[in-house]
This record gives structure tokens, C-alpha cells and sequence, in this order.
């Protein structure tokens, strides 16, 4: 039985003008992403896998240019929506689990305030039943401690906690999918199993989609269901992980097998 389809990236263009000319950022770039797959976007530095996660959710630098495509959500090309349908969007239905969680968090509120606000604007869930839900949620991503944790500041965390409190954060209103960029280049190789290992747990719990960016086959290996090899803007392979690893066909693909043991 086949997956239902729940994004779609047609011909996706994204220029940056410089002074010194045009970087053609992605280049006609075209992807799928299957219900409960995870799915990982992998290429070295510059292929322009994070600009797209980020436009996906329409959160491209103001100098990236769309120049044309469409990114497909629910039917709807999301470059047609207005900046409250996307906002409505982010959040609930698709969420962004970024490289350093500690730059991504507002150091002035607890990680419980920030978890809250998540809850408040895209849940129908009770006030009083936002702790002891957030509290759940923690504990679900293996937080132990959780009644302390709601209470401490993003600073007060280790790198650990700080990802898998990201991870809460990302997951809290139930999204139908989820771009993770680069979610374990910071962490040691221990910490960075166990993230992966609680990924999956959450495919398969909640039924989530998740787009792995990253540039680490090895991280691929042990997550990915299928994998999109991206170099200088475009996919230039895709498929199953395994068929990818084993017998790629592009000369890119086999550079970055070399790069890392598999």
C-alpha cells in the first residue's frame, strides 16, 4: 500500500543576488515527502539543503529570492498564502527543530513558558492542563526530571536536554510533519543515538513525517527511510537508504560515502 504524499516541492528556484553575480542557491529542485516517512535531505555545505527547510516554512532570509516553483501543503501552494495562514501553519502542522536549540530559544523565558505559548496558540488545550501536559511531554522525550526542567532556563540545560526539549517544543501541537536540520552535529555520539533512537520512537508513536537535513550519511544510516542527495541546488539522486549506501550511482554521493564510515 502506497503513502499518501504530504508535501511536494515542484521546480523550487532560489537566487541570491550578490555583488559578485547570481548564486543560483537551489536550481530547480523537485521532492516528495511521504506520510510517516522520514525522509533526509543530505549535501555538503552551500547545496542548499537548510535554505529549503526553511522556505518551506517561508522563513528564507530576506535576500533569498523565490524565483519560481511551488512548495505544496495540504493542496495549497504556501507562496499564495498571506503572512496569518502561514503563521497558523507554523507550529501546528509543520514544525523546524533547528542546529543550536540554545540560539533558538528566548533566553528570558523558562523552557515551560516557551512550551506553553506553543500550546496556547495552536491547541484547544484547558490553561490549567498546559503543565501537567508539557510535564507529559517531557517525560515522553525522556526527560526524567521533568517537573524541574519546565522551570529552568534554556542556559541551565545540557546540550542534551536543550535538544530534546526543542524536540518537545516541535512536537507539543502534534504537527503532521517535521524539518529537523542538522538536530545532532552538536551532540556526542552517545546523546546523538539516543536522539536519533527517540526520532523513530516518534514516527512511529505519533505518525510523524520527518525531513532530516543533514550531511552525515552515517547519521542517515541509522534514521532515514529514503534519502535525496543535493549538490549545488538540485536532487541529483533518490531513493530507498539502503539502495543509496550500497550502490550509489552519482559521483557526489560516492565522495560523501568516503567521508564517513557507513
Amino acid at each position: 500500500m502506497s503513502r499518501k504524499t504530504i508535501l511536494e516541492i515542484q521546480d523550487l528556484k532560489i537566487y541570491f543576488n550578490l555583488e559578485s553575480g547570481i548564486n543560483k542557491v537551489v536550481d530547480g529542485l523537485s521532492l516528495e515527502i511521504q506520510e510517516s516517512e522520514i525522509l533526509s535531505l543530505v549535501g555538503g555545505s552551500g547545496s542548499g539543503k537548510t535554505i529549503t527547510g526553511l522556505t518551506i516554512l517561508r522563513l528564507q532570509p530576506a535576500q533569498a529570492k523565490v524565483v519560481s516553483g511551488k512548495i505544496i501543503w495540504q493542496e495549497k501552494n504556501i507562496f499564495q498564502l498571506s503572512y496569518d495562514q502561514m503563521r497558523s501553519i507554523r507550529g501546528k502542522e509543520i514544525s523546524m527543530i533547528f542546529q543550536e536549540p540554545l540560539t533558538s530559544f528566548n533566553p528570558v523565558f523558562s523552557i515551560g513558558y516557551q512550551i506553553a505559548e506553543v500550546l496556547k496558540y495552536h491547541t484547544d488545550i484547558k490553561q490549567k492542563e498546559i503543565k501537567k501536559y508539557s510535564i507529559e511531554l517531557l517525560k515522553k522525550v525522556g526527560i526524567s526530571q521533568a517537573e524541574k526542567i519546565i522551570n529552568d532556563y534554556p542556559h541551565q540545560l545540557s546540550g542534551g536536554l536543550r535538544q530534546r526539549a526543542m524536540i518537545v517544543q516541535a512536537i507539543a501541537a502534534k504537527p503532521k510533519l517535521i524539518i529537523a536540520d542538522e538536530p545532532t552535529s552538536n551532540l556526542d555520539v552517545t546523546l546523538q543515538a539516543q536522539i536519533l533512537e527517540l526520532f523513530k520512537e516518534l514516527r512511529d508513536s505519533l505518525g510523524l513525517s520527518i525531513l532530516l537535513i543533514t550531511h552525515d550519511l552515517a547519521v542517515v544510516s541509522k534514521l532515514a527511510d529514503t534519502v535525496a542527495i543535493i549538490h549545488r541546488g538540485k536532487i541529483i539522486e533518490h531513493g530507498k537508504t539502503k539502495e543509496i549506501l550500497n550502490q550509489p550511482r552519482e559521483i557526489y554521493t560516492k565522495q560523501l560515502l568516503e567521508a564517513v564510515s557507513v
